[in-house]
């Protein structure tokens, strides 16, 4: 199944409710919220609050990208904002393995994201302890970057990993992906795409549809 998660971040952020009813209303199952620290990544973007008050907008998954240092703090406040999937970073949990339990603990589902030169070995000892990975195929912190393009042989390699362990895990991948080459990352392996820019800008319900366009007849290939 391929998902799409218009990221939020690059949204009109004077009528955020109405930019994510948009994109729910064109079909977007997952709404991507970024939250930023200005420690583990350079920018502040927002926390709790914003996260609460979209909650009643939409009953799409709330997927909560988590770019802030031991996310671990944060997790129950998180969830109580209401996250429906909280995704930390592998970089940023001194205790992985524990966080993980704590995401699960809530009652949320839990993922692991990558920044693009961390290796996805580094995964090898959580493959099943996680319903999410995110490969992130820009370095995180700013919204309209270009696609890393080495960072689809770290999705070829993780889908392969997961099959060598009998696993149909979902594989997100964020950052600088377009209707231009989205199909590339669908090829390497990826099912839950994350989209900005390409989402908001100009027409965003319109861009939703082409996404879902996009993945509609790649499945049927």
């Amino acid at each position: 199944m391929y998902i799409l998660a218009p990221s939020i971040l690059a949204a009109d952020f004077s009528r955020l409710g109405e930019e994510v009813r948009t994109v729910a209303d064109a079909g977007a199952e997952y709404i991507h919220l970024d939250v930023m620290d200005g420690a583990f990544v350079p920018s502040i973007s927002f926390g709790m609050p914003v996260i609460q008050k979209l909650r009643p907008v939409t009953d799409k998954v709330f997927d909560v990208h988590m770019m802030v240092e031991e996310p671990g703090r944060y997790v129950a406040d998180i969830k109580k904002a209401g996250a429906d999937l909280i995704c930390v970073h592998q970089e940023a949990c001194r205790h992985l393995d524990r966080t993980l339990n704590q995401i699960r603990e809530c009652g949320c589902k839990a993922a692991v994201a990558l920044n693009p030169a961390t290796p996805v070995e580094t995964l090898s000892c959580v493959l099943k302890e996680a319903d999410m990975f995110l490969i992130m195929s820009v370095n995180p912190g700013f919204g309209g970057q270009k696609f890393i393009p080495y960072t689809l042989k770290k999705i070829r390699k993780l889908r392969a990993m997961l099959n060598e362990a009998g696993l149909s895990t979902d594989i997100q991948v964020d950052g600088g992906i377009s209707a231009a080459n989205v199909r590339d990352v669908l090829d390497a392996g990826a099912n839950v795409i994350v989209a900005g820019s390409a989402v908001f800008k100009n027409d965003a319900a319109a861009n939703t549809r082409e996404f879902l366009e996009i993945f509609s007849r790649y499945q049927e290939r």
